[in-house]
């Protein structure tokens, strides 16, 4: 893969364009080196070339008229002083006939030059070379000395091409700083053509980096029409709308996640790689585990229940919606588990919902139990009182003793039923809240002296003793006194009841900083542990020593209006080392 590169772009666009226009004015300074060079070479051949001419007429007379040539050197040396140049005159078989830098004697035969054989055959010449007799490169023009239609010598001009070399670098350092001068020119607006061209892209790559970093990107200006204005305006519509939509989904994702953190039924999302990809707080409490350890886990490591996996599979091999019913154990909770094929998020997707069935299996449980309790409460007197009537209907009604003896336990059992009917309909108020309690600050002590002196009689008869222990100075307490009394009556007449005589109730009251403590402990036969959890149950009553006479609703009645009061009742018991009953009340402001 291609390594990105860091530079930013209007950096590297201005670089490209620098190393274009380098490249251009190197080429361009290099053809206008080369021209010019070829130019100056072109006239300065045409300049020796007229002068030769200038010099032909002032010498052809002279080589018209024959030997002796000894005024052409006075003539020649004149010239070359006036051109700057070196004058040789040939004869046609190549002798140097006379010669302006030295004597024409001591100079070899010139007949092997090529402008002189050129010049010979009645042609102008040229050539460049290195020069034997001067020893340095010359530039040479020759051109044929026509005497009538006969070619009577060579006329040749010769210039060191050193000065051809100063002034091509003279012409090239001019060109060399021109060109310089323009490419930094050029490099500058390059540079701001650049940074101009590339400020929209720059200024769409911050409102990008400010989308992904979640901040509120600004507009972009309007710069201009072209193409780079039109991709920002685009880019702008596009993440308005993008930021709606995610801004829209964001909306119902946190809807969902409100719906689903808030459920009571627990939710669990399994892919199409068996992997748990969403799950919500109702299934982590019923299966007892904690989200980092869920999420992207395999279905069978989450539950950990095999009801729930064949459901689960079940459902994504017949691509159908299952249920079942079962009890998870060994945390005995009781569910209905739904499994839900999900064909449009993806293939082999399943929904399961899990409905926590445990408090309406209680309530079912409860509510057979009240049937039966109050079935068997009712039918006890009931056959009683059948069978008592079919008595007296049997002739017992001539017996006058018989009958007052059936009719009087007669009489007692419609009682018993009567408060049995009385106690459904007080329970049933309290429950539904119908019962208003009248508050008001109250003593402790009040409450218990009232208690015990209402039951002292009872107490006397079966030869128990009644003790009253208060803290000093208690707070009042924020209660119903009727009502409290009637729990405290209840609490009492239990204790007497199951309290052998000689025994000793005592009633006690105690400070804890937001309420007051109170508590009933006798000497009696005790609560079996396996029953001491439920003995404010409806119509509950204990196998042995406490299943004599009684509802079995008292307690039940005590700990809802403990509770309406704000407070809470328990009790604690040794089985035949007596049992002690607890309530609190909250303390009045």
């Amino acid at each position: 893969m291609m390594k990105r590169s860091s530079i930013p772009l209007h950096w590297r666009v201005a670089g490209m364009y620098i190393l274009l226009l380098v490249i251009a004015f190197s080429l361009l300074g290099l053809i206008l080196a080369h021209f010019l060079n070829q130019s100056y070479l072109n006239m300065l051949q045409k300049q020796l070339f007229s002068d030769t001419y200038l010099i032909n007429e002032q010498i052809n007379p002279i080589i018209a008229g024959g030997p002796p040539y000894t005024p052409l050197e006075a003539e020649i040396q004149t010239s070359a002083k006036l051109i700057s140049a070196r004058i040789t005159i040939i004869l046609p078989d190549g002798t140097v006939i006379a010669e302006t830098t030295q004597s024409p004697d001591g100079l070899e035969n010139h007949l092997s030059r090529p402008e002189i054989q050129e010049a010979l055959k009645g042609k102008e010449a040229t050539a460049s070379r290195y020069s034997s007799t001067t020893r340095i490169p010359m530039l040479y023009t020759a051109i044929p000395i026509l005497v009538g239609n006969q070619v009577a010598g060579v006329l040749r001009l010769s210039v060191p091409q050193s000065y051809i070399s100063q002034n091509y670098r003279l012409i090239g350092r001019l060109i060399f700083i021109s060109c310089l001068i323009s490419t930094l020119v050029a490099i500058l607006f390059a540079l701001l053509l650049t940074n101009h061209t590339t400020r929209p892209l720059r200024q769409l790559t911050t409102r990008v980096q400010a989308m992904i970093g979640e901040n509120d990107p600004e507009a972009l200006p309007r710069l201009g029409g072209d193409e780079v204005y039109r991709l920002s305006q685009a880019f702008d519509t596009l993440s308005s709308q993008l930021i709606s939509q995610i801004s829209a989904l964001q909306n119902e994702r946190t809807k969902l996640e409100v719906v689903l953190e808030n459920m009571t039924d627990g939710v669990i999302m399994v892919d199409n790689h068996d992997q748990v990809v969403l799950i919500n707080p109702a299934a982590l409490k019923v299966f007892q585990i904690d989200l980092p350890s869920a999420l992207y886990c395999s279905l069978v490591e989450v539950v950990r229940h095999h009801q729930v996996v064949d459901l689960w599979e079940k459902c994504k091999t017949s691509v159908k919606a299952q249920n079942n019913t079962f009890e998870l154990t060994p945390s005995r909770v009781f569910i209905q588990a739904f499994a839900i094929p999900l064909p449009l998020i993806g293939p082999d997707y399943v929904l399961l919902v899990i409905q926590d069935l445990t408090r309406v299996q209680r309530l079912e449980t409860v509510r057979r139990d009240f049937i039966s309790n109050i079935s068997h409460e009712l039918r006890t007197p009931l056959a009683s009182l059948k069978a008592l009537a079919e008595t007296l209907q049997e002739g017992a009604l001539e017996d006058a003793p018989a009958a007052r003896r059936f009719l009087s336990q007669m009489d007692r059992e419609i009682d018993n039923l009567a408060q049995l009917v009385q106690e459904l309909l007080e329970l049933s108020r309290i429950e539904s809240g119908k019962v208003p309690l009248v508050r008001r600050p109250i003593q402790p002590a009040e409450l218990l002296q009232e208690a015990m002196n209402r039951m002292s009689m009872q107490a006397d008869r079966a030869s128990i003793h009644l003790q009253l222990n208060l803290d000093e100075e208690l707070p009042t307490v924020q209660a119903d006194p009727i009502r409290i009394s009637q729990v405290l009556l209840n609490l009492l007449h239990n204790a007497i009841k199951f309290t052998p005589p000689g025994g000793k109730i005592i009633l006690n009251a105690r400070s804890r900083p937001f309420d007051v403590i109170f508590s009933i402990q006798d000497t009696g036969s005790g609560i079996p542990s396996q029953d001491l959890n439920r003995i404010f149950e409806r119509f509950y009553k204990t196998d042995r020593s406490r299943s004599g006479g009684g509802t079995g609703l008292g307690l039940s009645i005590a700990r809802h209006l403990i509770e309406a009061h704000g407070g809470r009742i328990w009790a604690e018991s040794t089985e035949g080392s007596g049992s002690t009953f607890y309530f609190s009340l909250p303390k009045s402001n």
